[in-house]
């Protein structure tokens, strides 16, 4: 079995080998530039002397078989140089905290070449956390804010377990101060917004700083017991403004480099987005740009809308915030959304009265710190980026580029895999990789390898090339306009029927195949708008392959000779179908959310009912007990079809716990039960704890029926027989009895019915004995 497999992937590296140098041959000949463009494996020999007949651009071993010398041959290969590589801090506390390595990378590229490279990530312990708290103070939150008062007291507490090294501070918000958003009107309204109530108000504001981010619990209290609430108009908050001048004023807010950055907004209340501002005649839109005043009030407020979610998302990203939408229930389904939006967000249940809030921090918190998902930025469109991810326990993911569940010290990785998809005017591009929220960052400098070092020493005019008729570029002569010939030794003026003989690939073919002339002897390929047509013959061109959109192989292949050469991530007869599956990655990590399978990128649901692009919507779908069943079934007892197709590991990254009994937890567990194969009943319990782990709670025990006691089923079947029996028998007596009863009752019956006549009979003679007895004499006298 060894001996095939080895047989076979020699054979597929001869097949490789042999199908690189017939298209580093056929189509590299030209230039130095050109063949390095053709084939990661194409080398070029520019060796003036180099020998007749052989091809200079060809595997760098053919070139060395036909005598060029090894200084003479131009062959760049990829490499990757890890230019920074700090290593991973252990605790929060250390001098400069490193949660990401390496940091700079440097990559040299051919064209059509790939790299792989890994990024490791870890949570370091006791890692310093900035909270900066955004409270809604519209007249609707004034029972939040009394429950409030003494926040900074009691989450300082609550944060010690996972850091000692805690900053708080705190912002307010209401609504742009103008109309519709604000009362106008009576005018005493303006400066008490509550005046109808006969209470007061602060007048209304849009966002205002109150306490920059410290250390002194005492502080935050004071700050918080001295505010007041105040009253906007409209339904929705200004909470994005406030949620932007938070982000990007992080000299006033106070944010530190090295540390975890937690903006938690708390709101019972929609809010305002961009283009909202429209209503209010506000066409300007938001810049993203710090407008806090000597005051610490927003004073664009009334000159700039509402940010975008988009600008919101690039801000909180360049400042590395994680965002915690703290919200009541009534409009915990829209911020939902707004999460699905904005990368690195949460959402949480505020109470009606924040009295939960606290808690709902310390969830927030650990759950962003469970979570780890890098972004890219910058990536040039000439270089694609494929990656997997090494979570917990070493499995491997392809296509993801985040990890959950994890605990703090957790250390995952991701490998990414860099290949050139062609060659752009700046030979030189940048690109980083940053984990959501981290500070961290890996720079990526990629070095383009489309260049040949020879051309820069290239003589134009060259003596070699006939006297001055071309440029000597890489030991190959380019030809002025009008010459032609490997030294330009052949003028196009000069004619000679007898060289079309050597134009055609064989007798009685056309000369050029009728896509060039016949020139000294070469054929000379006739220009053509669509494309190139090279070849000793013209016989091929970089044009005639399949289209697909309009588009050649569909921009993702290279035509030769009529057929796509497709990129390794892309197959079929139009490079038109991707081999890639990150496309098709739902946000829970399953492909195609487990309801489907990827073709060409797009995910094709075959659950019934499912569907959206990754399969995610199905409403007539198992619900949890009936999923979560198959992945109890595969990685507790091994067995059902998932654990046959050894697909059980990507689909199910639940943990299994086993347990004697199910415990309580929560509103959020989910008790389930089912029927193996066995017709044993097996019980479990779904819960998903703060941090967004899966886990399973498994009882160790199916309960199975007890099989028959052979001994009582035959005693229970004699006792059975013997008592049928015995029934029988005194039925059959009783019918008996029955029976002989009434006989004897209806003889008595006609016996006494019956009437007998008495008379004399005179024949009748009775019995009459006489006996003499001879022996007596009678008495003596």
């Amino acid at each position: 079995m060894c001996s095939a497999l080895f047989t076979g992937l020699l054979y597929t590296l001869l097949v490789t080998t042999s199908f690189a140098a017939s298209i580093c041959s056929t189509r590299g000949t030209t230039s130095c530039k050109q063949c390095l463009a053709v084939s990661p494996l194409c080398a070029w020999c520019s060796q003036e002397d180099f020998g007749k007949g052989a091809p200079r651009c060809d595997l760098k071993s053919s070139l060395l078989e036909n005598d060029c010398r090894p200084e003479n041959i131009v062959f760049p290969a990829s490499s990757i140089n890890v230019v920074d590589n700090r290593p991973l801090s252990d605790k929060g506390s250390e001098a400069e905290i490193t949660q990401m390595t390496p940091q700079k990378i440097d990559l040299r590229l051919r064209p059509d070449d790939s790299k792989v490279f890994t990024v490791q990530v870890r949570q370091v312990e006791d890692y310093p956390v900035d909270i900066y708290y955004l409270m809604d103070l519209s007249y609707s939150m004034k029972d939040d804010l009394d429950k409030i008062r003494m926040l900074g007291t009691s989450l300082s507490e609550k944060m010690r377990r996972v850091t000692s090294n805690l900053r708080i501070g705190f912002g307010a918000f209401v609504d742009k101060p103008m109309s519709p958003y604000m009362f106008v009107s009576p005018p005493e309204v303006i400066a008490n917004p509550c005046y109808e109530f006969g209470t007061v108000c602060l007048p209304t504001f849009g966002y205002k700083h109150v306490l920059a981010l410290t250390d002194q619990v005492k502080n935050f209290n004071e700050e918080v017991q001295r505010q007041k609430v105040s009253r906007n108009r409209d339904g929705p908050e200004g909470g994005f403004d406030a949620v932007m001048q938070a982000a990007v004023c992080d000299e006033k807010i106070g944010w530190r480099n090295e540390s975890s950055h937690l903006l938690i907004l708390t709101t019972d209340a929609r809010t305002h987005i961009a283009l909202d501002g429209r209503l209010a005649g506000i066409v300007n839109p938001n810049d993203g740009q710090c407008h806090l005043g000597s005051d610490n009030y927003y004073k664009a407020s009334t000159t700039q809308d509402y940010p975008s979610l988009a600008l919101l998302t690039e801000k909180l990203s360049e400042k590395n915030i994680h965002l915690v939408f703290a919200v009541t229930e009534v409009v915990l389904d829209l911020y939902k959304k707004y999460s699905e939006l904005i990368p690195g967000t949460t959402v949480g249940t505020l109470s009606d009265d924040s009295s939960n809030v606290i808690q709902l921090i310390v969830e927030s918190y650990e759950k962003i710190r469970s979570k780890v998902e890098l972004e890219v930025r910058d990536l040039p469109e000439e270089l694609s980026l494929s990656f997997n991810a090494t979570c917990v326990n070493n499995e491997v993911t392809p296509g993801l580029k985040s990890c959950s569940g994890l605990k703090i010290g957790d250390t995952v990785s991701f490998s990414f895999e860099a290949k050139v998809r062609g060659c752009p005017k700046e030979l030189e591009k940048t690109f980083t990789i940053k984990p959501v929220g981290f500070k961290d960052t890996l720079t990526v400098t990629v070095r383009f390898e489309c260049d040949c070092d020879c051309q820069k020493e290239e003589e134009p005019d060259s003596e070699i090339c006939n006297n001055g008729n071309g440029t000597l570029s890489c030991g190959v002569c380019l030809c002025n306009p009008g010459w032609l010939g490997p030294h330009c030794e052949c003028s196009e003026e000069d004619y000679n029927p007898t060289q079309q003989d050597r134009c055609r690939p064989k007798e009685g073919a056309s000369v050029c195949t009728r896509r060039g002339e016949c020139v000294c002897g070469q054929c000379v390929c006739h220009a053509n708008d669509n494309g190139r047509v090279w070849g000793k013959y013209c016989e091929c061109d970089d044009f005639s392959c399949h289209r697909f959109k309009g588009e050649m192989c569909s921009g993702h292949g290279q035509c030769n000779c009529g057929d796509c050469i497709c990129e390794s991530d892309w197959t079929g007869d139009y490079c038109n179908c991707t081999t890639r599956t990150d496309s098709c990655m739902s946000s829970s990590g399953l492909l195609c959310s487990g309801r489907g399978q990827c073709v060409c990128g797009k995910c094709e649901c075959t659950q019934p009912g499912s569907y959206g692009d990754t399969c995610e919507k199905c409403p007539t779908c198992p619900d949890a007990c009936t999923f979560k069943k198959g992945c109890v079934e595969c990685k507790k007892f091994e067995r059902g079809p998932w654990f046959d197709d050894q697909s059980c590991k990507q689909i199910c990254r639940d943990e299994i716990e086993s347990v004697t009994e199910l415990g309580d937890k929560g509103k959020d567990a989910v008790n389930c039960t089912y029927k193996d194969e066995n017709d044993c009943v097996v019980r479990f319990q779904y819960h998903e704890d703060s941090s967004g782990k899966s886990v399973l709670y498994v009882i160790n025990e199916a309960e199975c029926p007890q099989g028959p006691d052979i001994l009582v089923v035959l005693m229970s079947v004699m006792a059975a027989i013997l008592l049928l029996g015995l029934v029988a028998l005194l039925i059959w007596k009783l019918l008996i009895t029955i029976h002989d009863r009434r006989e004897f009752a209806k003889f008595e019956e006609e016996r006494a019915k019956a009437k007998w006549d008495t008379g004399h009979n005179p024949l009748y003679k009775g019995a009459t004995s006489t006996f003499t007895n001879i022996t007596f004499k009678g008495n003596a006298e």
